[in-house]
């Protein structure tokens, strides 16, 4: 009489030792398969590996850290003990709520996400209830250290994502602080798009005999995208873009400017031209940026101006064109 063989397959997730909870959440959340980033950053840091990926955005970062981070927590100790920084109030927010959901089944993990632009008193009604993990952009995060609000000598793993966006917006002394505030032997993991001197000098201060992983857009991560350039003087630059907004082949655009000052200039000139545009920058208030993000989601107006760095962490996926 022949064996019969169980063909049941494995969790990939279970392979590498995660707890059923967030294996549950994994599942639970949508996600049917490890991105290549995840195959290879979670065993390494579950390792304990010091390391500087290079992945572009899209590949699955949140998670491969985050499932390591939900595997470090230690339930029964109330100090900071993960902490994420990124460049953003968008991105942070976006980070915080994906290590939400994938701590969904874990009772008694806290999660807070603090950024410039909120109330400190919200921030420390958050503070208040002991959160295990930390998600922060550097400026807010250092204030509050100073004020003796947060303490990180418990940190056990520190994630700088998005570094080379972070580092170039002028963070790199607020990032070295808050790296030397924690434990000496705390793991650090760095997410970058690109390489710069930077990112290589945080690395060679403060890391270990890091692992370097890179990892390339897929197919799946990669959007289909048709880009093109137009040579324009830039006294007509504005006509040539009205041209292009008014062909009615874009119900839904956004639009990047270099600087606060011409994002502001170019809203209000489209607004006063009839299109129905709102803008985001780093003088806009945290509420109204709030309240502006859902509208765009909701499909309440057509074209959104930003600034680059202010755009870091939307996340919208029904956009037809960008200019």
């Amino acid at each position: 009489m022949s064996e019969v063989q169980n063909t049941t397959a494995v969790h990939p997730l279970e392979e590498m030792g995660i707890s059923p909870e967030v294996v549950q959440a994994f599942d639970w959340m949508g996600f049917k398969n490890l991105t290549a980033i995840q195959e290879k950053c979670i065993p390494l840091m579950m390792d304990g590996h010091d390391i500087i990926a290079i992945a572009p955005t899209g590949t699955g970062k949140t998670l491969g850290f985050g499932i390591p981070m939900m595997e470090y927590v230690n339930l029964d100790d109330q100090s900071v003990q993960e902490v994420v920084l990124a460049p953003t109030r968008e991105l942070a927010q976006q980070i915080a709520d994906e290590l939400t959901n994938l701590a969904h089944f874990i009772k008694g993990l806290k999660i807070a996400v603090i950024y410039g632009g909120q109330p400190f008193s919200k921030q420390m009604s958050a503070l208040n209830r002991k959160p295990q993990i930390l998600v922060a952009t550097p400026g807010r995060l250092l204030d509050h250290m100073q004020r003796g609000n947060i303490r990180l000598g418990s940190v056990h793993t520190m994630v700088l994502d998005e570094a080379d966006e972070m580092l170039k917006m002028g963070f790199v002394q607020d990032v070295e602080r808050i790296i030397e505030s924690a434990d000496p032997n705390r793991q650090l993991v760095m997410f970058s798009a690109t390489t710069n001197q930077d990112v290589l000098t945080v690395s060679w201060k403060y890391q270990r005999e890091p692992i370097e992983i890179v990892v390339q857009a897929q197919a799946e991560n990669k959007p289909n995208i048709t880009q093109y350039i137009v040579e324009s003087d830039p006294k007509q630059k504005y006509e040539h873009l009205l041209y292009l907004l008014d062909s009615d082949r874009y119900k839904r655009a956004m639009i990047f400017c270099n600087t606060k000052d011409m994002t502001a200039r170019l809203c209000e000139r489209l607004k006063k031209a009839g299109y129905s545009a709102e803008c985001l920058h780093g003088d806009v208030r945290q509420a109204i940026r709030d309240k502006v993000m859902s509208d765009f989601r909701k499909g309440e107006f057509e074209i959104l101006v930003a600034t680059d760095v202010a755009a870091r962490g939307i996340d919208v996926d029904d956009v037809e064109c960008v200019f």
